[in-house]
């Protein structure tokens, strides 16, 4: 649109043009169908009047926000400074805006929110303190010090905050389910699940195990008290060494499980006999998936296991990176790789391939359970990480939920043993786990 024209569209539906009818113009970006309730600052109503579920734009801020970064992350920010509030169920809401936005967006409903903000409709407002700095801000990607800085931007957050969505095991990664998974208690499906990771690597007692992102140290912890191995696990988070260190000592398995504030890169043992990598090598980035498994295939015996849990893209071709929210708010830098990518880079380590399963399905449920108990202990929550912060993590928890529901995201357990260079394999002919 040529700027004259712009300039005079907006004029057309600015303020003193047109009041009390905010709700109406944001109500044309979606179907006329569209089952819940819009309200806006001004007092104008647009929607199902009948609905449970509302959404409520409380402040000519929130368009600001929106109109100046469309998409997830202007939506996110406005929300996350409570300029925009969501009443009701969020999963279900966040599925019916998702089901019935006009894709793309009508130009003639945009400009009229536009105009009804008026000249600062695409100027940024100030960004919240919790966002990550753009991409190009962070220094060069994947160095040691743009690793750690995107770990701690996620995982120092707090302890007790974590405690509080996670449960006793602290585990942040999906659990096992039985059956349809109601039965399953949050903390029994993640017993299941780490449980099934040491079964998978045929753990025995003196073996050496590896847990690259060992989070709070509940897989080394378990393979340690449960299986009798040696093992070391390496974090980068400050926060999780500390209380992962403290566990290890209560448990009365110092002499067992080493907890190291260590790059993956910077581990000088050649000798494991096993590794585990869980939610690891999203961290990793795409184009550096060789090098990551090529570093693992360095460290471990041949004929070792090497298991790696991480989320996936449902198949190749799409973009490893994430979405801007994603990206400046929860995983700096993460990437998901589709399974042929991640098969790929796993084979041409040195690492055979020997099963792997989705278990997709299983991670929406325990996102789930970690939305109900950030709900069930809300205050507790706003008391340790601020109300921006919560309000941030149910957000988080909830989108990923139905990206795992809705299949745009998976997650696989990919097995594979180090391959000796005989070819010959000691792996079972039938799975032993």
């Amino acid at each position: 649109m040529r700027p004259l024209l712009f300039w005079r569209t907006l004029l057309n539906n600015s303020p003193m043009s047109q009041k009390n009818d905010v709700a109406t113009r944001i109500a044309s970006l979606f179907r006329e169908d569209v089952p819940l309730e819009i309200s806006a600052y001004d007092g104008s109503r647009a929607g199902n009047p009948n609905s449970a579920e509302s959404l409520d734009i409380k402040s000519p801020l929130a368009l600001r926000y929106i109109l100046s970064s469309p998409g997830d992350l202007g939506l996110a920010r406005a929300y996350i400074t409570e300029e925009l509030e969501i009443r009701g169920d969020l999963h279900k809401t966040l599925i019916t805006l998702r089901d019935y936005i006009k894709r793309p967006p009508p130009r003639a409903a945009l400009l009229s929110l536009a105009g009804s903000v008026g000249p600062k409709s695409f100027i940024r407002p100030d960004l919240p303190p919790e966002e990550a700095p753009a991409r190009w801000k962070r220094g060069m990607l994947h160095s040691l010090n743009r690793d750690k800085s995107a770990i701690q931007h996620h995982y120092d957050v707090s302890n007790d905050f974590y405690a509080l969505i996670l449960g006793p095991t602290m585990i942040y990664s999906c659990g096992l389910f039985r059956e349809n998974g109601r039965e399953t208690t949050l903390d029994s499906a993640q017993i299941a699940k780490v449980d099934l990771i040491c079964r998978k690597l045929d753990l025995r007692s003196d073996m050496k195990l590896l847990d690259v992102g060992c989070g709070w140290g509940t897989l080394v912890m378990h393979a340690a008290k449960e299986y009798g191995v040696k093992a070391v696990g390496v974090t980068l988070s400050t926060r999780q060494q500390e209380l992962a260190q403290s566990r290890v000592a209560a448990a009365g398995l110092s002499d067992r499980v080493e907890i190291r504030l260590q790059d993956y890169r910077e581990v000088r043992e050649t000798d494991f006999d096993a590794i585990s990598s869980v939610g690891m090598s999203e961290h990793v980035g795409n184009k550096k998936l060789d090098a990551y498994f090529q570093t693992l295939r360095q460290r471990i015996i041949d004929d070792g296991r090497l298991l790696n849990h991480c989320i996936t893209r449902p198949y190749g071709g799409l973009q490893a990176r994430t979405g801007a929210f994603f990206d400046r708010y929860i995983f700096p830098d993460g990437e998901l790789s589709g399974t042929n990518r991640v098969v790929e880079a796993f084979n041409n380590a040195g690492f055979e391939l020997r099963h792997t399963e989705n278990l997709r399905e299983h991670y929406a449920l325990t996102l789930s359970r970690w939305c109900d108990n950030l709900v069930a202990r809300w205050d507790d929550a706003v008391a340790q990480v601020g109300v921006r912060r919560a309000r941030l993590w149910n957000l988080y928890m909830t989108l990923s939920r139905i990206g795992f529901e809705s299949n745009n995201i998976q997650v696989h357990q990919f097995l594979g043993e180090s391959v000796p260079k005989s070819g010959i394999s000691t792996f079972p002919l039938a799975p032993n786990w």
